[in-house]
């Protein structure tokens, strides 16, 4: 089954760490990717760039709108995110925990859901 781990931290807090705590992030960041590379879960990844680079699409009463970022009144974005392919809900968890920003941060965990082929 596949998941989704999304990343959510707050991105002042990152930009405020001293440049020793990101170095020691990073290298968090760098042994936790060369595990999941390994492991065959995952399928993709990516950083995503700050909220403030982001753009919404709001479509209403027929007309769009286009919004600039940042949206939400939370304190933490959606800084990235893995796809992973996974036996269940479970073993999802179990690499969430392992994402070096749910200590400080969150991780959300979504299943994806999956398009039936047509049938024939």
């Amino acid at each position: 089954m596949r998941y989704m781990l999304l990343i959510h931290d707050e991105e002042k807090a990152w930009n405020d760490l001293p440049p020793a705590k990101i170095g020691a992030v990073m290298e968090q960041w760098g042994r936790f990717q060369a595990e999941i590379e390994g492991s065959g879960v995952m399928q993709s990844c990516a950083r995503l760039k700050p909220a403030g680079t982001a753009t919404l699409l709001r479509t209403q009463k027929g007309k769009a709108r286009v919004t600039d970022g940042p949206y939400l009144e939370a304190k933490e974005q959606c800084g990235g995110y893995y796809l992973i392919d996974v036996e269940d809900l479970d073993a999802a968890l179990a690499w969430a925990q392992k994402v070096p920003m749910a200590v400080d941060g969150a991780v959300e965990i979504r299943p994806i859901w999956e398009m039936e082929e047509p049938q024939s």
